[in-house]
């Protein structure tokens, strides 16, 4: 399904990644396309908990697979957040990362009230095939962060992706695909900021007919894109027939009070 080995770019440094002059825009988003593939294959290796969960509030787990019901997003125990301050949109060349984007820091947290996430993040690397590697499959409150782009918050296009069930029932991202526009996506990061995405579009989108360039090319803007499988469960294949991208983009800022 994707090309094996691609080298995905240096967002070590600053500014776009490097991009080619046929074929596809970037050389690592060919590779992510496996990502929702390699995640259920990962995770699932026979029924799923809930192929097809339910509207909110309400999460619906299959009795046959799980005694009792797993809630989608447990509750975990956190420090509470620092005091912030919002950023004010012009008042100084560093005030305006909505278009410049923040320095690259590593996320440490997901927020989505909407749909009750409040997640932990761990960092994703690409395997030897060039896949994805998903995030642990025994951890059902967890997120991963695709470290070779963009970090979110920074110019580029940053990776999200989280488990929509494991084999023990409802995962994180169970209620992704009811986000609408407009919801606010909050990350955390490593420097104290908050960084606050709002979500453009949420979309499913067949695993055979996955539209690569548009979910994973770079930007000018930070963006940020969230990602789980969805659609129907294919039980002969042990595997979901599509994946359930969420499109946003850094709204807002805020930052530790001195």
């Amino acid at each position: 399904m994707a090309p094996s080995q691609p080298t995905p770019p240096d967002r070590t440094r600053s500014g776009p990644a490097p991009r080619r002059t046929a074929g596809r825009a970037l050389l690592w988003p060919a590779a992510a396309v496996g990502l929702g593939v390699l995640l259920i294959h990962n995770s699932l290796t026979g029924t799923p908990a809930d192929p097809k969960p339910a509207a909110p509030p309400a999460v619906a787990v299959s009795p046959a697979n799980l005694d009792p019901p797993v809630d989608a997003a447990p509750p975990v125990d956190a420090a509470p957040p620092a005091a912030v301050t919002p950023v004010v949109p012009g008042q100084d060349a560093t005030a305006s990362p909505q278009k410049q984007g923040l320095p690259r820091s590593a996320p440490k947290r997901i927020e989505i009230p909407q749909i009750g996430v409040d997640a932990p993040f761990t960092e994703l690397t690409l395997g030897a095939s060039g896949h994805l590697n998903p995030p642990p499959g025994n951890n059902t409150n967890l997120v991963g962060w695709y470290r070779g782009g963009a970090s979110p918050g920074e110019r580029g296009t940053s990776i999200v992706v989280g488990h929509v069930d494991t084999k023990t029932g409802p995962a994180v991202f169970v209620l992704l695909r009811t986000l609408k526009p407009g919801s606010k996506v909050d990350i955390t990061r490593a420097d104290g900021t908050v960084a606050r995405f709002k979500v453009d579009s949420v979309e499913t989108f067949s695993k055979a007919g996955f539209p690569d360039n548009r979910v994973y090319a770079d930007a000018p803007t930070p963006q940020l894109r969230l990602i789980t499988c969805g659609g129907d469960y294919n039980r002969s294949a042990h595997d979901y027939e599509a994946n359930v991208v969420v499109f946003a983009h850094l709204a807002s800022v805020k930052r530790p009070v001195a």
